[in-house]
């Protein structure tokens, strides 16, 4: 049986495969200035020559796990919680790893104080100590239904877990979710972002936690939403390298959507300003319109200041339509045409950036992430709950970014509390973690929404990002 989350390289289609491809396929061929997709031309050169479409050259591996829990037969977990309706410890059934997984179903009556009596979990208590320090957790599993569920939480510590630290694994939301219904999925639990501690444990106000070493218990524990059971499937509890293990002083990410001009004209000075290089995620036939960047403008960030030009949509209408919101082929045809478009215009990036963040299904039930990863070998989304990205990510279609920069917002996304103490900076620079920042406008006036972010505030960002010493890389340098 193959295992979906386990990313893996792999060669381009020739081109006699990429002739046979249907409509909605691995690839299409793209024919110069004449050809047309949803009734727009695709090219603005005059150029006749065909682009041929293709996947991506290479998407990264997991990481290899310097410890790892694959739960096959003897592995010692035992269930837990009083709301357990069913556990299978050896569940035959259903696996990406060996011949077996553990498949937990809850009660259904969870509440939403999270106490014992609304967990059902999965533990290994008194077990051979382990050391994280410089390291993260990692998570494979499977929620049969996301609506069933609340949280999923996951727990390392000492005397039956008096002594815990606790990472809120996935939180449920009734817009998108990183994690969907009946998929297997990848999870990296970093040290910042630590959701509590009990006992003598304690983390201060950057998530630092004040031991990282001589672990002996572990649990994994589902509360569902107290609508009904919920099964979740455990495949894998493994331990891998930090980010912080690589970039020792925190990891960024500048990336900008939707193609404003003002990225340009008041934004990328600054980032000039320290030799920062960013993402811009462009909707193509925006390009050379009213208060959106020009070609020239994107080839200048490109060549002079290193910028990555990445992919956002192709039309206009269909990133305000979002891919969640078209068809499977109306999907196909504008990641496809964008990636050509960008071709033809000489901007090689990988990384793409769904419409509203929104990476579900189409108005016909096929998965957009897997139409847009024939094309792109990330997808960047803006979702920021529980946890930031690590390197390489676990899920690189799924990347996880912080949206909505503004000092009309409040909380994470407030531009005073992102580099104030205990923000997300902070975080990612002394607990870990990638931390990839999404803008989309650069103004000189009053912000008026979460799409605008003064100058004076992204420069006190850039400043903070500088100041602190972080490492700042375009996701395309993050992934290659």
């Amino acid at each position: 049986m193959s295992d979906p989350v386990r990313r893996t390289s792999h060669r381009t289609p020739s081109r006699r495969s990429l002739l046979k491809a249907s409509a909605v396929g691995a690839g299409a061929v793209v024919a110069g200035a004449g050809a047309t997709i949803l009734g727009t031309r695709i090219f603005n050169s005059g150029s006749a020559r065909p682009v041929w479409l293709s996947a991506p050259f290479s998407v990264a591996a997991l990481t290899p796990a310097s410890w790892s829990q694959n739960f096959q037969k003897g592995h010692g977990w035992t269930a837990t919680g009083g709301n357990v309706e069913k556990v299978i410890l050896d569940d035959t059934t259903e696996f990406v790893r060996g011949t077996q997984s553990v498949s937990l179903t809850t009660a259904g009556k969870a509440g939403e104080d999270g106490t014992n009596a609304d967990q059902a979990s999965v533990e290994r208590l008194g077990g051979p100590a382990v050391n994280l320090k410089g390291k993260a957790i990692r998570l494979i599993f499977k929620v049969s239904d996301v609506n069933k569920l609340r949280w999923i939480n996951f727990y390392v510590g000492t005397s039956g877990l008096a002594n815990a630290f606790r990472w809120r694994v996935h939180t449920h939301s009734n817009k998108q979710n990183w994690v969907q219904s009946g998929e297997w999925v990848a999870v990296t639990l970093q040290w910042g972002d630590l959701n509590a501690s009990s006992g003598t444990y304690k983390i201060n106000a950057v998530r630092v936690p004040s031991v990282q070493a001589g672990f002996t218990d572990m649990r994994f524990s589902v509360i569902d939403a107290g609508t009904g059971p919920c099964t979740v499937r455990l495949q894998a509890v493994e331990i891998v390298p930090d980010t912080n293990s690589t970039y020792s002083n925190g990891l960024v990410s500048i990336t900008f959507d939707d193609s404003w001009q003002d990225v340009f004209t008041n934004g990328r000075p600054l980032m000039d300003k320290y030799d920062f290089r960013g993402t811009t995620y462009t909707i193509a036939d925006q390009i050379n319109t009213g208060g959106k960047f020009t070609t020239d403008q994107l080839r200048a960030a490109q060549n002079l200041s290193g910028w990555e030009v990445a992919g956002h949509s192709y039309e206009g209408a269909v990133h305000a339509a979002r891919y969640s919101g078209v068809s499977a082929e109306v999907v196909d045809k504008d990641a496809g045409a964008l990636r050509g478009w960008m071709r033809e215009n000489n901007f090689h990036s990988d990384s793409f950036a769904y419409p509203g963040g929104q990476f579900g299904k189409t108005t016909d039930g096929h998965s957009v992430e897997a139409i847009v990863q024939r094309y792109f070998s990330t997808g960047r989304s803006i979702l920021a709950e529980d946890n930031r990205e690590c390197t390489p990510p676990p899920m690189p279609m799924r990347l996880r970014s912080l949206t909505g920069i503004s000092s009309t917002q409040k909380g994470m996304s407030n531009p005073d509390t992102l580099i104030g103490p205990g923000g997300l900076l902070d975080r990612a620079q002394y607990a870990g973690g990638w931390l990839i920042l999404c803008f989309h406008r650069v103004v000189t006036t009053t912000p008026a929404n979460s799409s605008e972010c003064h100058r004076d505030d992204f420069a006190k960002i850039m400043r903070a990002i500088k100041v602190r010493g972080m490492e700042v890389r375009t996701v395309g340098e993050v992934m290659s």
